[in-house]
């Protein structure tokens, strides 16, 4: 298996040669590749890119607003993490022509106004909640992320469990993609991802349907690679892999610059990711469970978000 990092300048190198130019929702237009995966051995390190600084903080807490089944931006403004803040203000405008609110303001009057915030600040069903709260027909919802949890403790103690090829969890949910467009959200992009469970380890498998490769896709490996090692702690497992599967696969267009400077730099050893030990349920996990050891990154390049 190549080097982690390598694998993802490999795929950047492979789009920038055999990319085809794609218009977009965006209108920013692309370089676009179709169906490609790239492969993490998380026994070995955990996979954060060296060859430019990337948010370990966004990504963190991020993943805990996923796991708190939230679709509100407040909890990630309240921490101090903006990852999210264009959305929810593109809709704000759209819906408030004549406002003189600048995005900056937006984002404070979220921070101090609950009554705002709960009207401006939703993204829709995204994620969080289609992970925690997946509406069934009638009435009632699933929590997936708890039931396949418990499907994975049952693999250690029930035989027929640990060959489950039904350890899914989507983010998918065609019926509630309009909601989403109508709250200003964005539907998902990392769609559906699996558990497997073999000879003591979990690894997981991430379906993405569109990718930003400059922007999102180095967030999307870090916080699906901490996914796996969070789920592997609390079921008693160790860490095996992260597979990542896409479909479109692209650089924008006013990335490439970017995407060449990151491209002329050296990867660094890779970083270690450390738990707290004591967390032993999902729900339980803080931002100071955390601990990356190791990190020594080139410095951030910064690129602008096509919302």
């Amino acid at each position: 298996m190549k080097n982690a990092e390598q694998q993802y300048l490999d795929l950047l190198r492979d789009i920038l040669k055999n990319g085809r130019y794609k218009d977009d929702r965006t209108k920013t237009g692309t370089k676009s590749v179709f169906g490609r995966q790239l492969r993490y051995d998380l026994s070995k390190s955990f996979p954060l890119l060296t060859t430019k600084k990337v948010f370990l903080k966004g990504i963190i807490y991020e993943l805990l607003w996923f796991l708190r089944g939230e679709s509100n931006i407040k909890y990630l403004v309240d921490c101090g993490v903006h990852i999210w803040d264009d959305w929810p203000y593109k809709n704000f405008l759209k819906h408030n022509k004549n406002s003189k609110l600048s995005q900056e303001q937006f984002v404070e009057k979220i921070k101090n106004d609950a009554k705002f915030a709960k009207k401006w600040a939703d993204l829709g069903p995204i994620y969080g909640v289609q992970w925690r709260h997946w509406k069934k027909e009638k009435k009632g919802e699933v929590d997936q992320i708890k039931d396949v949890i418990e499907n994975i403790k049952l693999s250690k103690t029930e035989p027929n469990h640990s060959e489950s090829r039904r350890l899914i969890v989507s983010a998918w949910n065609p019926a509630e993609i309009g909601t989403i467009a109508k709250a200003g959200g964005l539907p998902p992009c990392h769609t559906l991802f699996q558990f497997y469970v073999n000879d003591g380890k979990l690894s997981c498998q991430l379906y993405q349907r569109s990718a930003d490769m400059f922007l999102g896709v180095p967030f999307n490996i870090a916080s699906y690679a901490l996914l796996t090692m969070m789920v592997a702690k609390v079921v008693g497992l160790k860490p095996g892999e992260f597979v990542h599967t896409f479909g479109d696969v692209h650089i924008y267009s006013n990335h490439i610059k970017q995407v060449k400077e990151q491209l002329s730099r050296k990867p660094r050893s890779l970083p270690k990711m450390k738990l707290n030990s004591k967390v032993k349920s999902i729900d339980k996990f803080k931002f100071e469970d955390f601990e990356l050891v190791g990190y020594n990154p080139h410095p951030p390049i910064k690129a602008p978000v096509a919302v």
